[in-house]
């Protein structure tokens, strides 16, 4: 499958972290060490669905931060023996790349343009963005994240991400797009998916509908104004004084009220319910009705139900079978025209204008009416948002493509709900957020999207003799002529001259949310339908990696997929990543502009030291960004350089195996590594890469500066027998082995690079240590280790050497059987002249200076 490595390299003179990225990475392309092996059984493979980063832009910290935690899996599992299937894909399709065309370029799209052969995008963008075809808009998107996907593949080369990059894909490209309209396809032939014209959120700005998975609350201000609805005097008999007072903070959306509404048990509008009121300014007569949402201690207690404002007045629509009086364009104005039964003269006054100035026009009408009581009161509420939008989402009525996803069916909810209980969650807790988005959900989802560059929804409708559309028969596609473009590519049974035309067809114009097709990585990566062996291979994958805040959206879709088309999950577990905060605790993010780009730091610390700061991380929880834990990854990486020289600077060892280990204390390091090995391994099984990396830089600086400095002067040879001098030779290697392999993950260059100086092939294709029986005494080390330290802590506050000689070194207590195992290394580290040990309960180490 690889070209053999040349044999390894000799020892530097100076080792350096310098160049060892660009040097490594194209030797680990050329000699395919992370190509994944197809030829193993499902068995032998560990399968990632790797997180496709939209392409929009450029990256930033907070993907090498998570991206880094997979890697580390990735490298764990191969070095584990697996055949690590870690595919790579850019989402590059929906509206992020849309956006920013329009900002590179200065153009937007206009799809009733015929496409230019010829256009040009202007040398630099104006003032008003320069109309073009859906077909040159497309083809400018293409072309756009070509280049942005080129400088996203040169960091996480530079990250050092083990991906098979053979097997990239695109969620735009062809592959992709066929597997997303086979996946729809299947979705509608099962009736899963389903055609629906009702109430729709829309973003007004870039006109689409709009998911419940993708909306958020943000805080806005406004005003609460107190409108009066006129009484009948049948109603005023009541003890009514002419007017039902509302409290509404969007007086515009008055030509649309269809109803008043209280909670069936408040008693002072219960005389009312079943009666009519009129509409102040519009005189229009509406209802009185009960309903259990009327919120009695919000206002006045009865409310005004428009159609519509908010989702509320969808349910109460929906619920009490309302009439409908749509006054909200897509556009986010006013129609020009009244709905049925509203005066066009008063109507006039607000037709066109966007809802701001409709609500300020409609303000004045309501004073000069005189039913407006009072002054506006000044509010802040929650106003729901598209997630990428900027103005308040509206509420129009519109024919959407829909997925069920047990919003409106018990029972599929129950089913996903098992699902998520059947998934390995890491951390654990994580869980609730998915069982609290299900048990949330009020609607399927809404998969159709009114923009251009997307997988196209594969549709066409039929046309009758008059022209009109045919909606309950739509004409599909054979599964063998996907991907299709319904606006280019004709239907079965018809000529490109039909299109438009009476007994002809037109194609759906819409394309699936970014969502519907990002859903099926695992089906596209895996090559659903086109590769069927593969598919085998690695489906279900073994890890779904991705941050908490896309659980409800690309977790829970991909769930909701896998369980419609293949009636299981589309994983075994899933490791959850936190956020990278800023020092004030705040998220990283390019609207905030407290964003790092990675670029910078892999340049000034290295891609290992930027990945020791990654790894320090746990799943699940927020990691401040830290500029200090670089300059320590960065010292760990030249401390290994630095130690693996010493050690391999030594004469090498005669007989080369464990049986020449036989000194106490250079079976105790090796007792200590195997339980570091141990432990590291436990960790990376569970998901826990930073208690991993926790335990095995632990042991590396004791090794380093306790051991080493122990056996530095039996390893020469100087006062010490020929077998002695060898097992500290043989320990120091078996360590360095050991500990190179335990830190391959993490620092994937700076090991490599130590590992080429005294092994042929690559170290990220080693076998992962395994826990040695050995009969060392892993409490040996660390009492000797201890009274080091208290040798060189009393050389420090006597401001001498650590070479200043000890005329007398006293040691007592119950463990000095085991210091008296290594008192010769610890004399010579020392420099001890006259050695004393004592046994007494109590410990104590007495240091005598010469």
């Amino acid at each position: 499958m690889t070209e053999p490595r040349q044999r390894h390299a000799a020892v530097p003179d100076k080792p350096s972290l310098d160049g060892l990225e660009s040097v490594w990475a194209a030797r680990w392309e050329t000699e395919g060490v992370y190509r994944f092996d197809r030829s193993r059984p499902r068995a032998e493979v560990f399968s990632i669905d790797t997180p496709p980063p939209t392409v929009s832009g450029s990256l930033h910290v907070g993907h090498v931060f998570s991206y880094t935690h997979t890697d580390i899996t990735a490298r764990f599992q191969r070095m584990r023996g697996k055949s690590v299937f870690y595919p790579l894909g850019w989402d590059d399709n929906g509206l992020p790349t849309e956006r920013r065309v329009q900002n590179v370029y200065g153009v937007r799209c206009d799809p009733s343009l015929p496409y230019d052969p010829d256009f040009t995008p202007p040398a630099q963008p104006g003032k008003h963005e320069v109309p073009i075809s859906r077909r040159n808009f497309v083809e400018l998107c293409h072309h756009l994240t070509a280049v942005d996907e080129q400088a996203f593949e040169e960091v996480w080369r530079r990250v050092g991400l083990s991906v098979d990059w053979s097997l990239l894909y695109t969620t735009i490209g062809d592959r992709a797009r066929a597997v997303s309209q086979r996946a729809f396809l299947g979705n509608l032939a099962r009736g899963e998916a389903y055609l629906a014209e009702a109430p729709t959120l829309w973003d007004v700005t870039f006109r689409t509908a709009v998911a419940q998975a993708e909306l958020e609350d943000r805080d806005q201000r406004g005003e609460f104004h107190r409108v009066g609805f006129l009484l009948s005097e049948e109603q005023r008999a009541f003890g009514f004084t002419g007017r039902v007072w509302i409290e509404t903070t969007r007086p515009e959306l008055l030509p649309a009220c269809v109803a008043l509404v209280a909670h069936p048990d408040d008693e002072r509008y219960q005389p009312l319910f079943g009666t009519t009121v009129r509409t102040p300014v519009f005189g229009v007569e509406v209802p009185v009705l009960a309903h259990r949402l009327a919120d009695r201690d919000k206002g006045s207690g009865i409310a005004m139900v428009c159609t519509f404002g908010d989702v509320t007045d969808v349910v109460w629509w929906r619920e009490l079978d309302l009439q409908t009086r749509a006054v909200i364009g897509w556009d986010g104005r006013l129609l020009p025209d009244p709905p049925a039964g509203v005066p066009a003269k008063a109507y006039a006054e607000v037709a066109g204008k966007t809802v701001h100035s409709a609500r300020a026009r409609m303000v004045e009408m309501l004073r000069e009416s005189g039913d407006l009581e009072g002054e506006p009161r000044p509010v802040t509420r929650p106003v729901k948002f598209y997630e990428r939008g900027e103005r308040p989402l509206e509420i129009v009525t519109t024919r959407q493509w829909y997925i069920r996803n047990g919003g409106r069916d018990h029972s599929l909810r129950r089913a996903l709900l098992e699902r998520g209980g059947e998934l390995s969650w890491h951390p654990g807790h994580m869980w609730v957020r998915y069982d609290n988005w299900v048990e949330g959900l009020a609607g399927d989802w809404l998969v159709s999207r009114q923009r251009f560059f997307g997988v196209p929804v594969p549709v066409w409708y039929p046309l009758d003799d008059s022209g009109q559309i045919v909606y309950d028969r739509p004409i599909l596609p054979a599964h063998s002529a996907l991907p299709v473009d319904p606006a280019g590519d004709v239907p079965p049974g018809y000529t490109e001259d039909q299109r438009g035309r009476p007994k002809g067809f037109v194609a759906d114009p819409d394309v699936l949310d970014t969502w519907a097709t990002s859903s099926l990585t695992p089906q596209i990566a895996g090559r659903w339908g086109d590769d069927d062996d593969l598919f085998s291979r690695v489906f279900p994958m073994d890890l779904r990696p991705q941050s908490h805040e896309i659980i409800r959206t690309w977790l829970f879709s991909t769930v909701v997929r896998a369980h419609l088309e293949h009636g299981r999950l589309p994983w075994r577990s899933a490791a959850i990543s936190g956020w990278v905060v800023d020092p004030d605790r705040k998220k990283m993010s390019k609207s905030k502009g407290n964003v790092v780009t990675p670029i910078d730091l892999l340049e000034k610390h290295g891609s290992d030291a930027v990945r020791y700061w990654a790894a320090s991380g746990r799943l699940g929880v927020d990691t401040a960004f830290d500029a200090g834990q670089f300059k320590i990854g960065r010292r760990l990486a030249i401390k290994i350089l630095n130690a693996s020289k010493f050690i391999l600077g030594l004469s090498p060892a005669g007989g080369g195996g464990r049986g020449a280990v036989t000194e106490p204390i250079d079976l105790s390091m090796l007792a200590r590594l195997s339980g570091v090995v141990e432990e590291g391994t436990a960790a990376l099984n569970a998901y826990d890469h930073t208690r991993a990396l926790e335990v095995t830089e632990r042991f590396f600086w004791e090794f380093c500066d306790d051991y080493l400095e122990l056996v530095k002067a039996r390893a020469y040879g100087t006062d010490a027998s020929p077998a002695a001098a060898e097992s500290a030779r043989v320990a120091l290697r078996e360590a360095l082995d050991v500990m190179l392999r335990l830190f391959a993950p993490f620092l994937p260059f700076v090991v490599e690079e130590a590992w080429s100086w005294w092994h042929d092939g690559s170290i990220h294709r080693a076998t992962w240590p395994t826990p040695s029986r050995g009969g060392g005494d892993p409490a040996l080390l660390p009492a000797v280790s201890d009274v080091l330290r208290q040798v060189r802590k009393a050389k420090t506050e006597a401001k001498l050497s650590v070479r200043a000689e000890v005329s007398r070194l006293t040691v007592t207590g119950p463990y000095i059987h085991l210091v008296h195992q290594a008192q010769d290394d610890l004399c010579s580290a020392g420099n001890v002249e006259e050695f004393v040990l004592t046994p007494d309960d109590r410990a104590s180490v007495e240091v005598a200076l010469a």
